[in-house]
């Protein structure tokens, strides 16, 4: 039984206990891989089944935050430890992450599509060129070119590289670094700024604080996993200094003017991600990248997405590109919503990435079937248990 069925037994009554208990066992296969460790929340209320169906005081007799846990005997470790895998006591959980990710199948990692949206309303296009804005100044900073090459070229890797049409490992670790330091900062301000709203009107906020962390945490990890492979200059942490501070004040006094312009921000930057990341894992399996070819996977991301022991850097940045799929999914859905008074579509469960991989997010009427058809799930688990 997994940390949140067991969270959830503990913190519900005894009645919503079998509920939760078949609904979570039960329902697995049909929910898909990302059910068995969402969080449950269920009210048992016929007006759940909405996008804009959660009244402003609606309580909730069940549901859980997360993992939870419980206290242990201290750490033989102490206090820190000098590997990035783990900051927690192994007997605990393996990793410093607490937070619901998706663990991908190998047909799912190979669905992820380069795709972009049409900007069709002003918003989406402020939002598209501000993307194009500081898809260039991020391409300028990190020396990133990758001109196409000529179709009859002869040239030599080494050639290649000084000319400017493909990268060598220092200057993809440079961009991807760079990269995952901005990138998880929206989830995070949107967050932030989600629960500081339902503390200040004392209300609900339907299930986005959790997505939005998921996704800074998700974002942070790929972070930790590439530290693994280099340690930045100081010149390239004021860098980064000074992207994030820039780029934080920004994003959070947008998000407080607009946050449906935000999440699209946020997926047309996903969507450029996915891009680039696909263009890395082309380099690598066309031998261009021979560096990366069969280097092992570092630990912290074989624990992180499951992978085998066999992994190798590949395998994690297919993962990896995965994961901005997910974001690219996931924000156009939320600006498609009423930030202000529809629900999370996600917060009990994700479609794969055979959905996510090859669909630019969820129309809100689409969102609406999706919320009632998990809602309809949980109840059909529910009348199965009794």
């Amino acid at each position: 039984m997994s940390s949140i069925l067991r969270t959830a037994l503990v913190s519900a009554g005894p009645a919503c206990r079998i509920g939760i208990l078949h609904s979570g066992l039960n329902l697995a296969p049909k929910l898909g891989t990302t059910f068995a460790t969402r969080a449950l929340i269920h009210t048992g209320q016929p007006n759940n089944n909405s996008l804009t169906g959660k009244r402003v005081n609606e309580e909730s007799p069940t549901g859980t935050e997360g993992f939870h846990l419980k206290d242990s005997a201290a750490s033989k470790q102490g206090l820190t430890t000098p590997d990035a895998v783990s900051t927690l006591p192994p007997t605990i959980v393996r990793g410093d992450w607490v937070l619901f990710h998706p663990v991908y199948s190998q047909e799912e990692i190979k669905a992820v599509e380069v795709l972009q949206r049409e900007a069709k309303t002003i918003s989406d296009k402020i939002a598209y060129h501000l993307v194009r804005l500081t898809r260039w100044g991020f391409d300028l900073v990190s020396g990133y070119k990758h001109k196409p090459i000529p179709a009859d070229s002869k040239m030599s890797l080494e050639e290649l590289r000084k000319g400017g049409y493909i990268l060598d490992e220092k200057a993809w670790l440079s961009r991807i670094l760079f990269l995952e330091t901005v990138a998880g900062v929206p989830g995070m301000v949107a967050a932030m700024l989600r629960h500081l709203t339902s503390l200040r009107l004392m209300r609900r906020d339907s299930g986005w604080i959790h997505t939005l962390l998921e996704e800074a945490e998700n974002e942070r990890m790929h972070l930790m996993t590439f530290m693994t492979l280099r340690r930045p200059s100081l010149f390239f942490r004021g860098l980064v200094l000074g992207a994030q501070g820039v780029f934080f004040n920004l994003f959070f006094l947008s998000y407080i003017i607009s946050p449906r312009t935000c999440h699209r921000f946020v997926a047309y930057l996903e969507e450029e991600a996915v891009l680039t990341y696909t263009r890395c894992i082309k380099d690598i399996e066309s031998g261009r990248l021979p560096e990366w070819s069969n280097m092992p996977a570092p630990e912290i991301a074989k624990d992180y997405w499951r992978l085998a022991p066999s992994a190798n850097l590949l395998d994690v940045i297919y993962a990896v590109r995965s994961d901005e799929s997910t974001h690219r999914f996931v924000n156009h859905s939320f600006a498609n919503l009423n930030t202000e008074t529809d629900v999370n579509p996600f917060a009990i469960r994700e479609p794969d990435m055979l959905v996510k991989g090859r669909k630019l997010g969820f129309s809100r009427e689409e969102a609406e079937q999706y919320v009632q058809e998990s809602h309809q799930m949980l109840e059909h688990g529910k009348a199965d248990s009794k």
